[in-house]
């Protein structure tokens, strides 16, 4: 096992911060007694912009990448442009300033829509160039899936220490829950929320329900990062998840059995399913740094939809 890094004595850059993610990674950061992080609104610092991130990489020891843009199928297919561009510009610049600044490790985050659209089941991190991406999230993953490229080849010409990590859809507190740009189980919890509170007698659902998924709880995302940030030192991709996959239409029925919705569930198969299966072998993360999530799915669920209701009760 490599020798672990203590992130106590470091200087921590971590974009994004103010995520779902990146606010959940800073609290376990803090309680592992990491006190110098550096945390950049992006308001304060737009990352599309080469300037912000030469300032915002001056004088740290480790770069922690979460900041991207972010959506559902129908936001990945009407802002394919900005899905493609946004995220493209922020990694390669903050990457290639980091390296310039003489950042000792830069932890690029992937995504699961780098994969190609038929993968096989469980995906392995040697199956991420045997075919395109799922056409709707085809620009965004892509775009991430350069940051790889650029990993590889400023270690491979600099022996810049960048590593890089492809989660699955994560899901917990504090989740997105704008229809506009969230996720699957944000977008269901709020939908079959409204259904019951309006007494709807049926909630219209995208797709067929046959797409499986996979999902991880945010926390367990967050001390996935943390160890690969002490623990992990190679060019090879790592697969971050929780090695299950469950349907969409079991997943619907989980969430309006939990809220309490009784109706009927419509499935509007004009619209896409996305990628037919998600599924990751978490093998390499096991080996490499000693990473397996805990959460078991319908607690981690449970916690969402429990978070989501004191949200609504507070406003």
């Amino acid at each position: 096992m490599t020798r672990s890094v203590d992130l106590t004595k470091k200087t921590i850059l971590v974009t994004g911060a103010a995520g779902f993610l990146g606010t959940h990674l800073l609290r376990l950061l803090r309680k592992q007694g990491v006190r110098k992080i550096l945390a950049p609104l992006s308001k304060e610092y737009d990352l599309r912009k080469q300037e912000s991130c030469k300032a915002v990489v001056r004088g740290v020891d480790i770069v922690i990448h979460l900041a991207s843009k972010v959506g559902g199928i129908g936001y990945n297919r009407s802002h394919p442009a900005e899905m493609f561009y946004d995220n493209i510009i922020m990694s390669t610049q903050l990457l290639h300033e980091a390296y310039r600044a003489g950042v000792e490790k830069f932890v690029g985050i992937g995504t699961i829509c780098a994969y190609p659209k038929f993968t096989p089941v469980p995906f392995l991190e040697t199956e991420l160039w045997n075919g395109y991406p799922e056409e709707t999230n085809a620009p965004y993953g892509l775009a991430k899936k350069m940051l790889l490229v650029q990993s590889q080849t400023y270690r491979q010409q600099y022996g810049f220490n960048a590593i890089y990590l492809l989660p699955v859809n994560l899901y917990g507190p504090g989740d997105n829950f704008d229809p506009k740009s969230s996720h699957v189980i944000p977008a269901l919890i709020r939908k079959f929320s409204d259904a019951k509170e309006h007494h709807a007698k049926e909630v219209v659902i995208w797709g067929s329900g046959k797409a499986t998924r996979e999902f991880l709880y945010v926390e367990d995302a967050a001390r996935a990062i943390i160890l690969a940030t002490e623990r992990y030192n190679k060019p090879d991709p790592v697969n971050v998840g929780a090695g299950f996959e469950i349907s969409i239409a079991d997943l619907a029925g989980r969430i309006a059995k939990r809220i309490g919705f009784g109706g009927k569930v419509v499935w509007d198969t004009s619209k896409p399913d996305g990628q037919p299966r998600r599924c990751l072998d978490t093998t390499r993360a096991k080996s490499e740094f000693q990473f397996v999530a805990t959460t078991p799915f319908d607690m981690g669920l449970k916690r969402e939809i429990d978070w989501y209701k004191k949200s609504l009760a507070k406003h």
